[in-house]
């Protein structure tokens, strides 16, 4: 049995200008860095004995944050990366939405097996990126080393582990918020995935959080 605490990488210039990021590694700016101080500092008490955190330098950083007062080494999996959206990577919602109305339309729609255009990568589809998500979180499980662990992700992989321990099929679309630094509680049984909270930003200044782009 496994705690896990779900962590959202810190703010980012492109969160406050509601820019999609994708696999594109962008870093925090400077409210993300003082957000995950104020994570570390937060949880240095905890009795966390793991981080693992994508690869993506916003998640690595917010990791390194935690992993330091906790005195650990970040251990690091592309798997935890948030979804690759292709084309639409750099983009607003409205530079997608003029460029791409059709491929807009049918990710506002959330169909399940749509491939947005290709960009730099070629997009995952909503599926593909689900299994991905839920794949790279049972294989941290599988290993059955730790009681309690950190995962320091994206806001999409946030989504997708809320729908999983939920029981609710990935393209419902989402009633709950994901804030950057955010602390979620998580419970492995060694069957199935339970929340114990969600959304926990005590340890931060509200003025500075970011709600993921709905």
């Amino acid at each position: 049995m496994t705690d896990i605490l779900l962590i959202r990488h810190g703010e980012t210039d492109w969160n406050v200008d509601k820019r999609l990021q994708g696999h594109i590694d962008i870093p925090l700016n400077e409210a993300g860095q003082r957000q995950v101080r104020a994570l570390g500092e937060a949880l240095a008490g905890e009795g966390i004995e793991a981080v693992f955190a994508s690869d993506l330098q916003r998640a690595h950083a917010t990791a390194q944050a935690v992993a330091e007062l906790a005195g650990l080494a970040v251990q690091t999996d592309a798997g935890l990366r948030e979804r690759c959206y292709g084309a639409f990577e750099g983009l607003r919602h409205v530079d997608i939405q003029a460029r791409y109305p059709e491929a807009y339309r049918v990710w506002k729609a959330r169909e399940p097996d749509a491939r947005y255009p290709a960009g730099e990568r070629i997009a995952e589809t909503m599926r593909e990126f689900y299994e991905r998500s839920v794949r790279a979180v049972e294989r941290i499980l599988a290993a059955g080393k730790y009681r309690k662990i950190a995962i320091v992700t994206h806001g999409g992989v946030l989504e997708c582990l809320h729908h999983w321990a939920s029981d609710n099929h990935f393209t419902q679309p989402r009633s709950f918020d994901i804030f950057n630094a955010s602390v979620n509680r998580l419970h492995w049984d060694g069957r199935r995935v339970h929340i114990r909270s969600w959304g926990e930003i005590g340890h931060l200044d509200r003025e500075t959080l970011d709600e993921v782009d709905r």
